[in-house]
């Protein structure tokens, strides 16, 4: 039987119910679980936890709007982390981490051989805290690091936390989707954050919504779209104080870019076609097989 899913929002779970839930983590029957917003005693959170050490199915754990509400509870998820290797994607998004949880979670997280994601938007962080995440964006070629990183509403990061984390990105050969959604970062950080993903040859996603943006910003953005190739496709700017007309053409901008890219695969698919050559004569078969990085095999067969 294929992996299920578990998704549970703003109850308050019975011991009963907790125990099914830690069956089915042993059994590893689950690849979604989802407590969102639940209500549960520190006793079955630790229950909870040592369920999710044992899965090896487990692929999202989504634990946002407080359910890890204490160092306790910090603790215990990390020492299920450092046991699982199956998490892909981790939320904690609305959990009052704060940059003393963040370090006591970071140790698994750095040695986690699977996640890829990670929601610690609304977790009351600051500076520290950035310095840790940007531990887990290494630099091109170091090791495997974060794919998506979620940051939202962290109002406690200062210009030089979101500095050191333009850096970070910038230098990141994985990071793809980033979500700095609802901070005050105004357009100083934004023209930071331009430089950051003009040097970025993954990013595809940055969420701006409602981070205190103007014009002036907007327009190093659609100068950066304009005249450098990256890899963006989604630039999310909406609740800033920023004209439509520039919203609209940044997004027309990026668009094109998309198009362009799927007209160079379908070139390149076609090339790659047209790379196997057949070439008969009267007595035998030459058939010519290239690989497409500049060498080839030549292979005769008599008719």
């Amino acid at each position: 039987m294929l992996p299920g899913s578990i998704q549970i929002s703003g109850e308050t779970l019975s011991s009963a119910e907790i125990r099914d839930i830690c069956e089915s983590l042993r059994e590893n029957s689950i690849k979604l679980l989802s407590l969102r917003g639940c209500q549960l005693s520190d006793r079955d959170f630790g229950r909870i936890c040592r369920g999710v050490a044992e899965s090896h199915s487990l692929a999202q754990l989504n634990l946002n709007l407080g359910i890890v509400s204490n160092i306790n509870r910090v603790k215990q998820l990390a020492e299920a982390l450092k046991t699982n290797r199956s998490v892909q994607s981790l939320f904690l998004h609305g959990s009052p981490l704060t940059d003393a949880g963040l370090a006591l979670l970071n140790p698994a997280l750095s040695i986690h051989p699977s996640l890829v994601a990670l929601d610690l938007g609304d977790c009351m962080l600051g500076d520290e805290g950035i310095n840790l995440i940007c531990g887990l964006l290494p630099p091109d070629g170091a090791k495997s690091g974060l794919k998506e990183l979620t940051l939202s509403a962290n109002p406690g990061i200062t210009a030089k936390g979101w500095g050191r984390l333009a850096i970070a990105v910038a230098h990141s050969s994985q990071v793809r989707v980033l979500n700095l959604d609802y901070n005050p970062l105004g357009d100083q950080i934004a023209g930071m954050l331009a430089v950051s993903v003009a040097s970025s040859r993954t990013l595809e996603v940055l969420d701006l919504e409602g981070t205190g943006l103007t014009n002036q910003s907007a327009l190093i953005l659609l100068d950066m779209v304009e005249n450098y190739p990256t890899a963006l496709r989604t630039l999310i700017l909406a609740e800033n104080n920023i004209s439509p007309e520039l919203q609209q053409q940044i997004s027309d901008l990026l668009s094109e870019g998309e198009e362009d890219d799927e007209t160079e695969t379908r070139e390149v698919m076609a090339r790659e076609k047209n790379n196997w050559i057949c070439q008969s004569n009267s007595s035998s078969q030459m058939v010519l097989v290239t690989s497409g990085l500049g060498e080839s095999l030549l292979a005769e067969t008599e008719m």
